[in-house]
């Protein structure tokens, strides 16, 4: 299945090529975070997406001075409103941005999974009203690199049956 093939073969990418994204590309990747479930089809989301060089290089300085980023043709920074799911806006976003990093490897692009920011300053960069929460960033572009997949913990670390600890045995 082409899905579990994105899945096992996408990558985070610390290094852009400065080439652009065709905006039918941009749109596909957009769609596949709309789309995305969430509790009770609250959708407490907004994405912001930057593109201007300049928005690009205050986004990347409010995550914790990430200057790589602005390498990308955009940076996508997923905004939770808690105001409209205040329980699970947070995972709510994740899976929406987790969407559109998959749509984004499937279609050949790169993206790196960005935590590491100063929520107001990032506000501050994209305008981001005080009732919104940045939930995450990430970069979105034509990779430069071909990084090897990481180390993943075994099995037996991550699986249990029945109860945790017990050995799941497939």
């Amino acid at each position: 299945m082409e899905t579990l093939k994105t899945i096992l073969e996408r990558r985070s990418i610390r290094t852009y090529r400065d080439a652009p994204i065709p905006a039918s590309d941009l749109k596909q990747v957009l769609e596949a975070g709309r789309q995305a479930p969430s509790a009770a089809n609250r959708q407490p989301w907004h994405f912001v997406v930057v593109g201007d060089p300049e928005a690009k290089a205050r986004v990347a300085q409010a995550c914790n001075n990430q200057m790589w980023m602005a390498d990308a043709a955009y940076i996508l920074v997923a905004v939770g409103l808690p105001q409209v799911s205040e329980r699970w806006y947070r995972v709510d976003v994740a899976i929406a941005l987790e969407n559109m990093v998959l749509a984004a490897a499937s279609l050949g692009y790169g993206t790196c999974w960005i935590g590491a920011f100063s929520n107001e300053a990032v506000r501050a960069a994209c305008g981001i009203p005080e009732e919104g929460t940045v939930v995450a960033c990430t970069p979105l572009g034509v990779p430069d690199v071909t990084p090897p997949a990481r180390q993943r913990k075994e099995w037996g670390e991550v699986f249990s049956c029945d109860s945790y600890g017990n050995p799941l045995n497939i």
